[in-house]
Formats: structure tokens, C-alpha cells, sequence
């Protein structure tokens, strides 16, 4: 009933091993440029963060001296 494994051929274990190779490497690639966007992302968004601050000191600034 159980049929033995068989072992693949060499030349077709040496091409699937090439292409998992490759695919593993393009997502390294990818998963590089989502980090990168990610801190790109979040550049934008302490800038923003700092934006919005700063805009809050001078609407406390000029409120207070029309006082």
C-alpha cells in the first residue's frame, strides 16, 4: 500500500533549489524596500507631528500677546 519515496533526480533538485534561491532572495529584496518605505512613512509622519506642534507655540504665542 505505502509506495516508497522516491529520491527526484538531481538535475530537477538543483533547479528547484536555484529557483527557491532566487525566489528567497527577491523577497529579501522586497521585504528591504517595505522597510524602507515604512521608515520613509514614518519620517513623514514625525514631521507632521512636529508641524502641527509647532503651528500650536505660535497660536499660543500670538494669543497670548493680543492679551
Amino acid at each position: 500500500m505505502n509506495q516508497p519515496k522516491r529520491i527526484p533526480d538531481p538535475e530537477k533538485f538543483k533547479r528547484i533549489h536555484e529557483r527557491f534561491q532566487k525566489n528567497v532572495h527577491q523577497l529579501d529584496i522586497w521585504n528591504l524596500k517595505l522597510e524602507q518605505l515604512n521608515a520613509m512613512m514614518e519620517v513623514e509622519l514625525c514631521q507632521q507631528r512636529l508641524e502641527r506642534l509647532e503651528r500650536r507655540k505660535n497660536q499660543m504665542i500670538v494669543s497670548e500677546s493680543k492679551e
